[in-house]
């Protein structure tokens, strides 16, 4: 990628919000060797969550994709905070968690929320390994939590 990630950010007029503040007993991201790992991440907006509910009972799949995306941004923030966006040389994984109503077997779709916009912030450095696993309940409600591990920059 010949530009920087805050000048792609800027052209997709994606602003990084402010780190969410942890619900317990943790940090938002910690920098292990030339990585940085966060914790989970929920879909908060401005100090509230998006959604809350079930993935296929009081929440749909696509509003559930939507939350991934808000996850996902917020664990760049998180990131951005430790070492700067435009330190990220490449985004290793996506681990998405969905709090899934019986039977709800989209998992990997709501996941996609992250995974697509990391690609389009990142390109060929946002090709990632990633899980998406089905929970019966996430904290305070929320309908999906994400965690993200990149690689920093030599």
């Amino acid at each position: 990628m010949t530009s920087s990630i805050s000048a792609r950010l800027q052209e997709l007029g994606i602003t990084l919000p402010a780190v969410a503040a942890p619900v317990a007993a943790y940090i938002p991201a910690a920098e292990v060797g030339n990585q940085v790992w966060t914790s989970g991440q929920l879909p908060f907006v401005e100090g509230e969550l998006h959604a809350t509910g079930k993935v296929g009972a009081e929440v749909s799949a696509e509003q559930a994709k939507d939350c991934a995306r808000l996850a996902v941004l917020n664990a760049l923030a998180a990131v951005d905070a430790v070492v700067g966006i435009d330190n990220v040389a490449r985004v290793l994984k996506i681990t998405g968690f969905v709090a899934s109503a019986e039977g709800f077997t989209g998992q990997p779709g709501v996941v996609n929320g992250a995974s697509e916009l990391i690609g389009e912030i990142f390109g060929e450095s946002g090709q990632h390994v990633r899980s998406a696993v089905g929970v019966a309940e996430l904290p305070l409600g929320a309908p999906v939590e994400v965690e993200l591990v990149v690689e920093k920059r030599a």
